[in-house]
């Protein structure tokens, strides 16, 4: 767990990853490392609202949260109500797809990857893991 702890910091390695150990391994980890987590259960996302939903419960976003990608991509690059020394999203039982069409699918997997480097441009790690 130590192992995983240090690595969490590494800002160079942070980005989006499938989750290839334990979550409790990952939750103890995170944890040690004083991050957030916002743990994403997309088990019920069967399409953009219901994933927009679960993203939203997870980040515990504000009232301003507006239900659509770019207001989820504002939320991720703002995270002001959750400060901390890095990040870890999980996005839990959501498939390959995350329940979204392919083209949403996309749109979603560049949010992302524009939020691992806006954080890290930031000096503060983000993580994003999938399982």
């Amino acid at each position: 767990m130590e192992a995983l702890c240090a690595r969490l910091k590494n800002l160079n390695e942070a980005g989006i990853y499938r989750l290839n150990c334990p979550l409790g391994e990952l939750h103890a980890a995170v944890s040690d490392a004083d991050f957030a987590l916002f743990d994403a259960n997309l088990a019920a996302a069967h399409g953009k609202g219901e994933f927009l939903t679960a993203m939203a419960t997870s980040l515990q976003a504000p009232e301003w949260f507006g239900h659509n990608l770019d207001a989820l991509a504002d939320a991720l690059g703002d995270l002001s109500w959750k400060n901390a020394p890095g990040y870890v999203l999980l996005l839990r039982d959501g498939g390959e797809s995350l329940g979204l069409s392919a083209t949403e699918h996309h749109a979603v997997t560049e949010i992302f990857a524009d939020t691992t480097n806006f954080w890290k441009s930031q000096g503060k790690p983000f993580w994003i893991f999938y399982c």
